[in-house]
């Protein structure tokens, strides 16, 4: 018999037909009441998929007896109730690695636009001002000062990156990194301060909610720009809408929001700052590798008891 799965959430359609295949799968969005539903069949499931941004709670988890294995789409681990699938020795894989390369070149897709203004000009020509006037001088990038906070596997690639506009590079992190030939501030403040460009690239969670706060924005200062391509948590939102908006920090670039996919409307009316849909990973190519990964991970675990890449 095929094991039974739960799928919490859509995947690409090839997925979904590879899990078919392997698996007894029942769509959970299927059901009008889930909760009702699992208090039923909780018990038949065996495995489970998701992704990071629909996570998998204590209360799903306690309806799930026999759940031995999660694998999950995506790299953000904050809506996975990780402490209880470790208790209950639930194995948990997920999909590092193979969006890193798009999620920096994101990042610095939205650096330079923040700070070379290419969505405000663009918007700028089409409505026809350009035949009243230039448009106003913009921010350099090349040789100014990069501060990443977060030197994981992502924050290494846009480090690299940055490589290539002569950027000097200072990170800040729980602890400094062995191997990283960049310099480490054990300061968030103190990094901002010394930051033309402050890259977001933490994880998510209640140890980083409102890391970067009214104080950090300040620091940061009118000629400083923000990216976030990490977690809206990070970010205190309500503290970078009143920046933005009085110009306390010269822009952002932010595909993510605290509580997305609702975004502040005070943004919208803004030129200093540019809005995408939490599209980082958002690519054919790094798309089909984790969802690759998603199908892998729960063959390795039937197969040798383990997932490829474990969270837990």
């Amino acid at each position: 018999m095929k094991p039974r799965l739960l799928q919490h959430g859509r995947l690409p359609e090839h997925t979904e037909a590879r899990l078919a295949e392997h698996f007894d799968v029942h769509p959970l969005w299927a059901e009008s009441d889930a909760a009702a539903y699992l208090a039923q069949h909780g018990g038949e499931f065996v495995a489970m998929t998701t992704r990071a941004a629909t996570g998998v709670d204590a209360a799903m988890l306690a309806a799930l007896p026999n759940l031995r294995v999660i694998s999950s789409f995506g790299v953000g681990l904050d809506k996975l109730d990780l402490d209880t699938a470790r208790a209950r020795g639930i194995a948990v894989g997920y999909t590092p690695d193979v969006l890193n390369d798009c999620v920096a070149d994101t990042a610095f897709a939205l650096l330079m636009d923040a700070a070379r203004q290419v969505s405000a000009a663009d918007r700028y020509v089409r409505r026809g001002e350009w035949l009243k006037g230039p448009y106003p001088l913009t921010t350099r990038v090349s040789g100014k000062r990069l501060g990443i906070v977060g030197m994981g596997r992502i924050g290494r690639v846009i480090a690299k990156r940055s490589s290539g506009f002569d950027m000097g590079v200072r990170y800040f992190g729980r602890k400094a990194q062995e191997g990283v030939p960049y310099g480490f501030e054990p300061s968030l403040q103190a990094l901002a301060e010394w930051a033309d460009f402050l890259v977001i690239a933490a994880s998510g969670g209640p140890e980083t909610r409102h890391l970067v706060s009214a104080d950090v924005l300040k620091a940061l200062g009118p000629q400083g720009y923000l990216i976030n391509i990490a977690r809206g948590t990070v970010v205190d939102e309500a503290a970078l809408v009143d920046a933005l908006t009085h110009k306390r920090i010269a822009g952002a670039g932010l595909d993510v929001f605290e509580h997305e996919p609702k975004v502040p409307e005070a943004l919208f009316a803004l030129d200093n700052v540019v809005l995408l849909p939490h599209v980082a990973s958002g690519t054919h190519e790094t798309r089909a590798a984790m969802a690759g990964l998603v199908f892998d991970n729960l063959q390795s675990f039937f197969a040798t008891g383990a997932v490829l890449k474990s969270a837990v």
